[in-house]
């Protein structure tokens, strides 16, 4: 139901174009901000190739940066994928967009919690993904002033431990937020088959149920 969605480093606007696709309001906007030139140049083309110029905005910047968005801008739904590990534990790699996902560059999910409630309008929502097992998904919406509602742990095979998780956040103190709703989502079950549960969700994004 969203009207109005902010995509905190786009990349090349894979998760922010796919959620604007998806929304049952085909006449949402869409505002990404990246902030690495070779990606930004790329999530252009793209928009530009799928005649999608007047409902998505692209800003070349830091989402660190206050004064990127105009004052008072507000979006409620925001998204993002923090990357995975701070520097100088893990190697950087030498191709820029790689590094830039997995290595926290310019920033962590401290500050994507923190854009993410700068902007985020009343009983908006703010979604994202990261590493499953690092304790800072769930420190770094709290630190922000925002609360985790739902969270859903992503197993790739039935019995492993989660790789990924995704959380829904939302402005602490908010009412009737309800409890918090924790899942897990397997990929594949003990007999290494596509769960039921996953070909569903292939079929809901439009994708073969079959490789």
């Amino acid at each position: 139901k969203a009207q109005h969605i902010l995509d905190l480093g786009c990349g090349v606007g894979s998760v922010g174009l796919l959620t604007l696709h998806r929304l049952e309001n085909k006449g949402a906007l869409l505002t990404g901000i990246e902030a690495q030139e070779v990606s930004y140049n790329l999530v252009k083309k793209t928009v530009v190739l799928n005649n999608l110029a007047e409902r998505v905005t692209l800003l070349h910047g830091d989402i660190r940066d206050p004064n990127i968005l105009e004052e008072g801008s507000r979006f409620e739904l925001v998204t993002g994928s923090p990357p995975y590990k701070p520097l100088g534990t893990g190697h950087v790699s030498p191709v820029p967009q790689r590094a830039a996902a997995r290595m926290e560059l310019r920033g962590s999910v401290f500050d994507y919690c923190r854009s993410a409630k700068r902007w985020l309008a009343p009983k908006g929502r703010f979604c994202f993904v990261m590493a499953a097992g690092d304790q800072r998904i769930e420190e770094g919406p709290v630190a922000a002033g925002l609360c985790v509602i739902k969270r859903l742990d992503v197993v790739f095979r039935h019995g492993d431990k989660p790789m990924v998780a995704v959380m829904v956040c939302a402005h602490a103190g908010e009412e009737n937020l309800g409890d918090r709703h924790d899942t897990v989502f397997s990929v594949r079950g003990n007999d290494g088959e596509w769960t039921a549960e996953y070909l569903q969700f292939r079929s809901e994004m439009g994708m073969p149920s079959r490789a």
